[in-house]
């Protein structure tokens, strides 16, 4: 296969950047992430500076290969990372192109390289329970309903990558910073710091200076992992919660 890419190339933060054109030859069987080393293994043949990009585990639950493919975060195909995404879900002589997450709070780095310590502490500001220390509790002593533990899973599969932040109009975290709270809420353990999390997770959120949200439900839709937009209703309703507690 034979792929033409435009890629935005910015040296650092203060830098202005800009997309250039690439070529590079492919199979179908390669993931995204290794057609990208493939390129950078070109120029840096050719003494040119190598396209910088997050990655880590390259198995779909980092979150660090955060990039916009086509205009859309992680690429065309639903409930994919980027790399897990194949060069299969394109065809010989595609035009690709690739961008790093638009948001005032995920500042780049450099070329694709976006900063997304805001969402760092956003999770340190309340995400954690209280815990006595010493031996392991036994399993059984905590008991959880089936809903409930299902629920909270659902919520808890959030990889942190920003898809929701780079997909919706505004940049809002809320999706992220709902999953958060909604996971914890549903949860014994997390009933100590309940409504104390929320306050000061949603605070936080809005220091970082993401966007508010408007329903827009983009976030949903982009999440690798389709964590749903009723983590948003029920955050909505742990602020309510908060506001009228007289803690």
């Amino acid at each position: 296969m034979k792929i033409s890419l435009k890629i935005w190339r910015q040296e650092n933060a203060k830098a202005t950047g800009q997309m250039r054109p690439y070529a590079v030859d492919c199979t179908p069987d390669m993931s995204f992430l290794e057609m990208l080393d493939v390129l950078n293994e070109q120029l840096i043949e050719k003494g040119e500076s190598p396209v910088s990009f997050d990655h880590d585990c390259r198995e779909g639950i980092c979150g660090s290969c955060a990039m916009v493919i086509n205009g859309m975060p992680h690429g065309p195909r639903k409930g994919t990372t980027a790399c897990q995404l194949h060069m299969r879900s394109f065809t010989d002589g595609d035009e690709i192109s690739i961008e790093p997450w638009r948001a005032e709070a995920f500042p780049v780095i450099k070329d694709l390289v976006v900063d997304r310590s805001s969402f760092d502490r956003i999770q340190q500001a309340g995400g954690y329970v209280s815990v006595n220390t010493g031996s392991a509790p036994d399993a059984n002593a905590l008991p959880i309903g089936k809903d409930a533990a299902d629920e909270a899973f659902d919520y808890a599969a959030c990889i942190g990558c920003g898809a929701c932040v780079a997909a919706c109009p505004n940049a809002s975290a809320m999706l992220f910073t709902s999953a958060k709270v909604a996971h914890l809420a549903l949860l014994p353990q997390g009933q100590v710091e309940r409504r104390d999390r929320v306050r000061k997770m949603v605070a936080a959120m809005e220091a970082e200076g993401f966007g508010a949200c408007t329903n827009h439900g983009e976030c949903s839709a982009s999440c690798p992992k389709e964590i749903s937009v009723d983590a948003i209703a029920m955050l909505n309703r742990e602020v309510m919660r908060a506001a009228f507690s007289a803690r």
